[in-house]
């Protein structure tokens, strides 16, 4: 259960990082199911799958084990899922790619049972729990300077200086000017601020437009595409998806774990090598894996966006509890 008061914090701290992080993270309810169309699977499942993986998973955060962590379906593992488990292996459809999701979440969810889970979390050396730290922030940081334009692909050195001309670079830069002063005068939740600033301007300046409105009603026109074992199994084992299994269980163990490790080390969670409740933790993304399969998406993974909303203090289950319900 969320133990505001243990923390030094307090709800409006909470929910002002919980905004945070489900502003960061929110583009995955609409890149996922584009990922994922490509592989056939209609949009609109995919979108609702989305939703309802990341509710499922980062409501289990916050009740059970009471962390500012987010939990849903990684990127990466989509890309894998569309492009390389879809049309391969004898052209298997996505309702079979599913099965080896639903397969890998059930094993998943049985192994986050045992101890060797949270065992990660102890062997793992200082050097490389400081690194993922460090990790999380520059991936994050490359993803919003390619998407933006500051940065582009170069066919010799990989990377080359983008456009800074373009509308799209020079928003980011004054969205990321406005934050930094936010964060140089001690301002809490400046990075959530500095993000709506952000939104206002594009919105000013015709960079930022709704072209089907704002509100509609979810809807999942397949129904449940996974959700008889002894069918999934028998899918895994008649296409000979042993491969596929063992390849989502093993990205989305190292993925999560390093991840979850980072975020806790920032908010200040850790105790020494160990993570307090952390079978609790752990279980959310395998929970949520298995869930998400059921309705149609690809496997979960907490969300090394979780990292803004610490920054912006998040330390309880009180911030994934607002973005599960946002």
């Amino acid at each position: 259960m969320i133990r505001l008061p243990h923390h030094a914090s307090n709800r409006k701290t909470e929910v002002l990082a919980g905004l945070t992080t489900f502003f960061t993270m929110v583009y995955i309810i609409v890149v996922n199911p584009v990922i994922l169309s490509d592989a056939g699977v209609p949009f609109e499942q995919a979108f609702t799958a989305t939703v309802i993986a990341t509710v499922v998973g980062t409501l289990w955060m916050a009740i059970f084990a009471d962390y500012p962590i987010a939990i849903a379906p990684g990127m990466g593992l989509n890309a894998y899922f569309a492009y390389s488990v879809v049309g391969s292996h004898g052209g298997i459809s996505y309702e079979t790619a599913f099965s080896a999701v639903f397969v890998a979440g059930v094993l998943f969810l049985l192994l986050s049972l045992t101890p060797l889970r949270s065992k990660l979390i102890e062997v793992i050396p200082d050097s490389l729990k400081h690194g993922i730290t460090a990790g999380i922030g520059l991936f994050i940081a490359f993803i919003g300077l390619r998407l933006t334009g500051i940065i582009q692909a170069h066919p010799q050195n990989l990377v080359a200086l983008g456009d800074l001309h373009a509308p799209s670079a020079m928003l980011t830069l004054v969205g990321l000017a406005v934050t930094l002063v936010l964060m140089m005068r001690g301002v809490n939740g400046a990075l959530f601020y500095g993000m709506v600033a952000t939104g206002v301007i594009a919105y000013a300046t015709g960079q930022l437009h709704f072209d089907k409105g704002i509100v509609s009603l979810p809807s999942l026109p397949e129904g449940l595409v996974a959700a008889n074992p002894l069918t999934a199994v028998g899918d895994v084992i008649s296409h000979s998806l042993y491969a596929v299994v063992f390849s989502f269980l093993l990205v989305t163990l190292f993925d999560t774990t390093g991840t979850m490790i980072g975020v806790a080390q920032q908010a200040g969670l850790m105790k020494g090598n160990t993570l307090p409740r952390a079978r609790e933790a752990l279980l959310a993304d395998s929970v949520a894996t298995t869930i998400g399969a059921m309705f149609g998406t690809s496997p979960t993974s907490a969300y090394i966006e979780s990292s803004t909303g610490v920054a912006a203090g998040g330390r309880t289950g009180l911030t994934a509890l607002t973005v599960a319900v946002l």
